[in-house]
Order: structure tokens, then C-alpha cells, then sequence
């Protein structure tokens, strides 16, 4: 039993709430435990240069943490001028996450930014944003179908995010910040519905782990990618 009573295996209470801000087309607060982000989607008519005249869209993100979204206040970003690079990595994942699942040429010539603001923080934040922001992404689609703006749906399934470590010389899932602080192995899982591995962000932070670990861990981790899934998809009534 772990100190905020869950067993090894369980998620920390997670939920979304849909249609969070007004003007989005696609948003989201999404809550795992004491870490709360809000996610949008917004659509542009345009791409990068690099896609332009391939009839190809594109799905990008932007991570940012508010001041006192931690214990202590952090200053914004915004005024440094310059993103840090643990902001830059997490922003590139989640685009990467959410790419994965799209079938670009369904989207047409378009960019779908996709923008994470973690408002609390509680370990976790790489991992909400992604869940969270494949809810807002299939949000932001929808509203594209129903304006007749594309036909086909261009989101070939779903994705999600969870953490996983090894605590004291146990297996956890979805790490809180007190876990995570003290593990002996840190990882981050994303995968698809079906299955198919994303990303796998895996360190030992003290003494190097075994591949037989590294199977455990994926293990569970798919287990509670599921569970994300599952309550992505009751969210959106499409089970």
C-alpha cells in the first residue's frame, strides 16, 4: 500500500472535463491526481513550410507551467524569452505522441497546435498532457467533420501516457511527484490502443536495471494505458 492508499498497480483518480474553455476547438482539463493541465486544440489553414503543396497536415504542441504550479514559484518562461529544455523535450513528445496516431493526409493542409499548461503539478505532467491532449485532438476533429472542414476522420486511434518506477524495490504505477522523486528507475510509456509502443523514456537513477525490470515495467505500464483508454474513450462516448 502506497502512502496515498493505492495498491502498486493503480492509477491515481483521473478524469477530464470537456469543452473547458469557450473558443477552443478543442479543450480540455484533464486531472491526473493532484496534477491538473489544460489542454486545447486549436486549428490553423496552414502548414510548415516543409509541408506546403503536399496536401499533408501537421500536429504540434507547446508545454508551459504556470509560476505556482509547484511548491515554490518558477518564473514564466514567457519572460526568460527562451523555453528550457526539459519545456522544449516534453513539447516535442507530446507533438510526436499525437502525430502517431494521425493520418496527416485525412487533415489536409492544416496545423492542429496543440497547447499544454500544466496549472498544478504533482509528477506526471509529460504523461496528462499526452492523454489529455489526444481528448482535446479528437475534439477539435470533430468539430472540423461537422463544419464539413474534412470528411474522413483523421485520427486512426487513440493514445496515452503513463509513468512507471521502481520505489523501494517495487513495482508502481503513475508515479506522483513524491514517488518519482525517490525512485531507483524512472520510466514514461506511451502507446496506442492497439498496442503499438510510442515511446519508451526509461532511466536508472541510481543502480542500472535489467531487462527482465524493463519487461515488468512495460507490463504494467500497458496496463494502465488501457485503463486510460478506456475512460478516454467513455469520455468522448465512443465505446
Amino acid at each position: 500500500m502506497r502512502r496515498d492508499g493505492r495498491d502498486p498497480d493503480a492509477l491515481r483518480p483521473i478524469s477530464f472535463e470537456r469543452n473547458f474553455l469557450k473558443y477552443a476547438e478543442g479543450s480540455v482539463l484533464v486531472k491526473f491526481g493532484d496534477t491538473h493541465v489544460i489542454c486545447t486544440a486549436s486549428v490553423e489553414e496552414s502548414v510548415p513550410p516543409f509541408l506546403r503543396g503536399s496536401g499533408q497536415g501537421w500536429v504540434t504542441a507547446e508545454y508551459a507551467m504556470l509560476p505556482r504550479a509547484t511548491q515554490t514559484r518558477k518564473t514564466r518562461e514567457s519572460v526568460a524569452k527562451k523555453p528550457s529544455g526539459r519545456s522544449m523535450e516534453i513539447q516535442r513528445l507530446i507533438g510526436r505522441s499525437l502525430r502517431s496516431v494521425m493520418d496527416m493526409g485525412l487533415l489536409g493542409e492544416r496545423t492542429v497546435w496543440i497547447d499544454c499548461d500544466v496549472i498544478q503539478a504533482d509528477g506526471g505532467t509529460r504523461t496528462a498532457c499526452i492523454t489529455g491532449g489526444c481528448v482535446a485532438l479528437y475534439d477539435a476533429l470533430k468539430t472540423l467533420q461537422g463544419y464539413g472542414v474534412i470528411g474522413k476522420f483523421p485520427m486512426v486511434s487513440m493514445v496515452a501516457a503513463i509513468s512507471v518506477g521502481i520505489v523501494d524495490n517495487s513495482f508502481l504505477l503513475d508515479l506522483n511527484y513524491e514517488e518519482d522523486s525517490t525512485a531507483e528507475v524512472d520510466l514514461n510509456l506511451v502507446m496506442t490502443e492497439r498496442g503499438h509502443l510510442v515511446e519508451i523514456q526509461g532511466t536508472a537513477e541510481g543502480a542500472p536495471f535489467t531487462k527482465k525490470e524493463l519487461d515488468a515495467m512495460i507490463a504494467l505500464g500497458e496496463k494502465g494505458i488501457q485503463e486510460l483508454i478506456s475512460l478516454q474513450k467513455r469520455t468522448l462516448g465512443i465505446e
